[in-house]
């Protein structure tokens, strides 16, 4: 794994990075009728009957609710959060969850970061807004601040905001992990980065 210029800040996303998730996507697909080929939250945003989109978002944040009442924290979660805090290194979370279902993970998983933005805040990922808005309230410059995230999304936002783009993988190979600059199978790998 090759040690990118100094990182002075990290943005995590949420689900899959830090607290363990069960959300069934094929299922939420099937429940508002979303094809495969098309990104959820565009497919929601793009309904044309307000009726529709109300339904379709209540089935998400009911799917994300329940979610975030069994979420768990994924290994070495706890010690690295504790380590970048001793580091006195800024950090936050950017997910393409609902606030509501992000606040409960957080607090339930006792997670000590309190800068989190969420689908409401900003367009939802890969789209870059939310990281750039952390960049400039840090006053960092993106180059400086590694975004790590579970998936293709995370990635792209890390991309297309001039971020170090971390994938973590979970001991699982993913396709378009080549996409990423840094890829760890647990956080704990990430220690090295905290000066």
């Amino acid at each position: 794994m090759k040690l990118p210029i100094n990182i002075k800040g990290i943005i995590f996303d949420l689900d899959g990075t830090l607290v363990e998730s069960s959300l069934d996507f094929n299922l939420i697909r099937q429940q508002i009728g979303c094809p495969e080929d098309i990104d959820l939250l565009k497919y929601v945003d793009d309904l044309s009957c307000q009726n529709s989109q109300a339904h379709a978002n209540d089935i998400i944040i009911e799917h994300e609710y329940q979610d975030a009442i069994t979420a768990k924290p994924i290994k070495g979660m706890a010690e690295l959060i504790s380590a970048i805090e001793a580091a006195k290194m800024p950090t936050a979370i950017v997910t393409r969850n609902s606030l509501a279902a992000s606040t409960m993970k957080v607090k339930q998983n006792a997670i000590a970061i309190d800068h989190v933005l969420t689908r409401e805040d900003y367009p939802a990922k890969p789209a870059p807004d939310a990281l750039l808005a952390i960049a400039n309230q840090w006053q960092i410059a993106p180059e400086h601040i590694m975004y790590v995230g579970d998936y293709l999304y995370d990635i792209q936002a890390a991309n297309n905001a001039g971020m170090v783009a971390c994938l973590i993988t979970h001991g699982v190979e993913k396709r378009y992990q080549d996409l990423a600059d840094v890829v760890i199978d647990e956080l704990n790998q990430l220690l090295p980065f905290i000066q």
